[in-house]
């Protein structure tokens, strides 16, 4: 679609989000869904880091970017979820233009940072199970906040620049979009201008972002993998697995759910199945993430009965 005759800047001033579903009968049943859904991930993640910064058992690397994930989990379906349950109860489906762009910038920025922490974590696994002489000195608090601040520096830059690109995209025709959070792809379709170059600048960032993570995964596993089957024990081998199981699973879950959202670009069709990926993406992995590491992990769980009963550790 071309620009109208005269276009400059942003035409339109507001968008309107469609939600998740757009037959009234069901709003009530929805709103009830994802407010409980945002209670149990902020209530679990918040234990989680309860349980972390109490329980001298996991003041470990693990634990501490295990908690850093919890607060990105918090921020993550804060970004998203509260705006949609203010939509449902006051049945205005309309956004400002400016609270679009802003809500994009912070889930890009979340997100982005969530990449690279999963990849930090990765790169613990592999040093405490490959390199065990040397862990301590790899992984020290100054390395664990280097890590952590580089993750969120890669993060903004990905996330501004997102942002910034968009905002030099004409909007000039129809502002609807089927979905309940403002992201790229939903946006790409309603723009009036070219969109290649964001296109080509998704991709790009995309292989920096998420493809470069996803090889340093991959070949930290490898190595996990070639070091734990030369093992003689079998119960040796099963402990050191199930260090790596949670974190392997929320790996599957959070590029699963990426790759899948960011692949289809211009997908009108899709729109509705993008819905249910927006979902995974940004409610359900933030509330599994919590389920997955004290499900797998007695330390965790041993913690976690701690904090919730007020009992105190025994060093």
């Amino acid at each position: 679609m071309e620009p109208e005759p005269g276009a400059s800047g942003t035409a339109v001033t507001e968008f309107v989000l469609l939600g998740l579903v757009e037959t009234p009968e069901l709003r009530p049943a929805v709103f009830v869904l994802f407010l409980l859904a945002y209670l149990v991930t902020v209530g679990g993640n918040l234990i989680i880091l309860a349980a972390i910064l109490v329980e001298p058992k996991l003041h470990k690397p693990m634990y501490f970017f295990l908690g850093n994930l919890s607060v990105l989990d918090i921020g993550c379906i804060t970004v998203t979820v509260p705006s949609m349950l203010v939509r449902l109860l006051s049945h205005k489906h309309t956004v400002p233009y400016a609270a679009c762009l802003t809500q994009l910038f912070f889930f890009h920025q979340l997100a982005g940072v969530d990449c690279y922490l999963l990849t930090a974590m990765a790169y613990d696994r592999f040093l405490a199970i490959c390199r065990p002489l040397t862990y301590s000195t790899h992984m020290s608090q100054t390395v664990q906040r280097t890590l952590v601040a580089v993750s969120w520096a890669c993060a903004f830059s990905n996330a501004l620049t997102h942002t910034v690109a968009i905002s030099t995209l004409n909007f000039c025709g129809p502002n609807v979009i089927n979905h309940f959070y403002c992201d790229l792809p939903q946006l790409f379709q309603l723009s009036c201008s070219s969109t290649q170059l964001n296109e080509l600048l998704l991709f790009g960032l995309g292989i920096l972002m998420a493809g470069a993570p996803v090889i340093l995964i991959v070949t930290s596993y490898i190595h996990v993998a070639a070091a734990v089957l030369r093992i003689r024990s079998a119960e040796g081998r099963k402990k050191a697995f199930s260090t790596c199981g949670s974190h392997l699973t929320m790996v599957g879950i959070f590029y699963g759910t990426g790759v899948f959202s960011y692949m289809r670009l211009g997908s009108v069709e899709a729109s509705d199945k993008d819905k249910g990926i927006g979902t995974l993406n940004t409610v359900i992995s933030p509330m599994l993430n919590p389920v997955i590491y004290s499900l797998r992990n007695p330390d965790v769980q041993g913690a976690l009965q701690r904090v919730l009963t007020g009992k105190r550790a025994l060093v």
